[in-house]
């Protein structure tokens, strides 16, 4: 299998995650943006937050496809605290449209970069603080970490009655 036999695969699986990822943002209503998706958690107040949650999982999409630490900055007015060990909350908390609007960048850098993927890159180690998967991994480890945050927010939209779809592949 070459390279060129993976891309349509994941453009398909990248785009599935996103549609799925476009569309709880879409569906939580107003009072539930700020609300924490677990109650009883040690997790420190804001971090569970369904917007947080939606936020995070986009920053790192995007790092993740960027594909190292060094060289990378998430578009304005995201800034690079989400990397700070401390753990640091953005100043405010982030609009639905200012998250709609990084997920359709993240969308488009995801396709330009698996449209460019060639063997070399595929193979190429990123160095992450976690350990220095070759990019092909952590493209795939990317969709994962979407589909883990795309079941804690839509187990929480179920739990208030709002139901989600499983989208297996975008068109």
């Amino acid at each position: 299998m070459q390279i060129s036999d993976l891309q349509p695969i994941l453009q398909r699986q990248f785009g599935a995650a996103l549609d799925m990822l476009e569309k709880q943002i879409h569906n939580c209503p107003d009072e539930l943006w700020t609300r924490p998706l677990w109650e009883n958690s040690t997790t420190e107040p804001g971090f569970s937050d369904f917007w947080y949650i939606a936020f995070h999982t986009l920053f790192f999409l995007d790092l993740y496809l960027f594909g190292s630490y060094q060289g990378f900055q998430p578009p304005a007015p995201f800034t690079l605290d989400e990397l700070d060990p401390a753990g640091v909350l953005p100043e405010r908390v982030y609009s639905r449209k200012e998250l709609l609007d990084y997920l359709r960048y993240c969308r488009g850098k995801c396709h330009s970069y698996i449209e460019g993927l060639t063997e070399e890159r595929a193979l190429e180690n990123c160095h992450l603080t976690w350990g220095d998967p070759p990019y092909l991994e952590l493209l795939i480890d990317n969709i994962r970490h979407v589909q883990e945050h795309n079941a804690q927010l839509g187990l929480f939209l179920g739990q208030h009655g709002i139901q989600g779809k499983w989208v297996s592949q975008a068109k």
